[in-house]
Formats: C-alpha cells, structure tokens, sequence
C-alpha cells in the first residue's frame, strides 16, 4: 500500500552504480563474466541506467582492469544507459573505440581530496576535464560530472556550500548535462541537504549520490527529492564505497531507496524481488551478506 506526500515527484530515476562504484572497492577481482550477469540482471528488473565501469588505470582500481572486455560482453537492451567512468584524455579514447555513447568524469569539491583522488589542485582539476568534456561532446557523447565530498572531508571538515557551487557551476559550465552531488563520507544531513540544492539551483540538473556511513543515506534522499532533484544514485545491495577515502563506507542500496520509493507512491519502473534475488546472488559470489535492509529483511523469507 502506498502513502504518497506532497510535494515529491511522481517518477524518478535510479542511477545504478553497483557495478562500478559498488564494485571497484573489492579486495578480491571479481571475474568478467560475473560483472556481465550482474549488469544484465540489473537491466533485467528494470533498470535504464546502469553505470558499466571505468576507464582508469588498472593501477589504480585494478578491479575495473577488465573493462575493455566488459564492455564487449554486454548484451546492450534497448532503452537502457551503460554510461561508464572516464578519467582523462586516455579514457576517453578507451571509450570512443568501444561505441561508449555517455560518460562521467569525478571531480572534487576539496583541495585535499583533489589532491588524492586525481593529483591536481582544486584548481588544476578543470584544466583535465575541459579537454575530456569538449571532445567528448563534439563525438555525440554525453558527459555527466561527479562531484565528491560536497558536504564534508575527512581531511578539511565541513566543504563550504560556496565552494561546491562554484565547482559545480564550472563543470555544468563545461556542458556536462547532469551534475550528480556525492556525500562521499555520509557525513551530511537533509538540512544540508536542501540548503545546498537551494544554492545551486536547476534541481532537475541535479542528481544526488549518498554514501549510509551514518544512517542518512534515506533522509538525505527523501529532502533532495523535496527540493526538486529527480535523478538519484544507487548500489543494488548497498556495496561500494571510495578506495581514497577510508571513512567512505557503502552506497545507498537501491533496494532501500525502492522501498521507501514505492511506500510513497514514486514510479522507478524496478522490480524489488528481482533486485533482492540479484543481490542475494552477489553476495553469495562476495562471500559475505548484503548490506542492504531490505535484502536482509525479504531474503530471510
């Protein structure tokens, strides 16, 4: 039965980001072909868009070293997204030659976590991106930007709404179609949340990408869809987190937000069974339960 509340959306769109960003934190490589059911399945309970993977250095996430392969493994449904993760210039021709029709680049909000994550200064890290997005635009290919620790880092404490707004501004500036807002650490609050939104304006630009570290990751979601964002970022079965920042523990689980979304009344188009048997089945592969409520919950019976 559902409750709808006023002044949320009726449809959103769940980003699915399990097999990149829920993947790329696992100690032990996940084999290709398993990386290629778990995107399928997802395609499978509905999904439209579903991160692949990422064009980094197997040095640096030699998880995702695989990704050439993947791509080429995909059995492609039509209507359904298969952005991917593109770093730098070498990335993107990776992507071109493999058809890639979106990406994503990842930048920072912070001096220090820019630092670690891309080895650029907060300023220095546009200088990378302009070349990726312009010639990415010009072969048809759509970019969305990231921006991680938007609401604080480990490192410096709470980021400045001033200072996301300004990163996020020259990133859509750049012609990035969609900017997704990563509280890299969990450490944000729905207050924050709002505030922030109400900063940057141009809510249906927005998407919104929330890590659970401290229990928020549905709070957080519930206040960003009541500021207008209609687009939000998932893990089916909540893995994943940030190999550079320790504190950045698992995604919100899809299979939590399509819970709550379903109990208001929201359309996301996902069959739930088939999302908690698909995590069932991961997990069984990880070697370890889900994180995911809701997965623990319906598992069980």
């Amino acid at each position: 039965m559902a409750y709808p509340m006023e002044g949320l959306p009726q449809q959103i769109t769940i980003y699915e980001v399990g097999p990149r960003d829920g993947l790329q934190n696992e100690s032990s490589v996940v084999p290709v072909e398993v990386k290629a059911e778990f995107i399928d399945r997802l395609a499978d309970a509905g999904h439209k868009v579903i991160e692949a993977t990422s064009f980094v250095h197997p040095k640096w996430v030699p998880q995702l070293a695989d990704a050439d392969e993947l791509l080429t493994r995909l059995d492609r449904r039509p209507g359904v997204r298969y952005p991917v993760l593109v770093p730098n210039q070498r990335g993107l021709d990776r992507a071109l030659d493999l058809g890639v029709e979106e990406i994503a680049i990842f930048a920072s909000a912070t001096e220090t976590f820019a630092a670690k994550n891309l080895n650029r200064s907060l300023e220095s890290q546009f200088g990378m991106f302009e070349p990726v997005v312009a010639r990415a635009l010009d072969n048809g290919v759509k970019v969305r930007a990231y921006v991680s620790m938007c609401f604080g880092d480990p490192w410096e404490g709470p980021t400045p709404i001033q200072q996301v707004v300004t990163v996020g501004e020259r990133l859509l500036g750049l012609g990035c179609h969609e900017l997704s807002l990563g509280d890299t650490t969990g450490v944000g609050t729905p207050g924050h949340v709002t505030a922030l939104i109400r900063a940057l304006g141009r809510p249906e630009r927005l998407a919104v990408h929330f890590h659970d570290t401290y229990g928020q990751a549905l709070g957080n979601t519930l206040a960003a869809l009541r500021a207008g964002v209609t687009t939000v970022d998932a893990s089916t079965g909540g893995i994943g987190g940030c190999p550079y920042a320790e504190s950045a523990t698992g995604n919100l689980a899809t299979e939590d937000l399509v819970w709550m979304l379903h109990g208001l009344g929201i359309e996301t188009g996902l069959d739930l069974d088939k999302l908690v048997a698909t995590s069932t089945w991961l997990a069984g592969l990880l070697g370890r339960p889900s994180p995911s409520r809701v997965v623990q919950a319906l598992s069980k019976g």
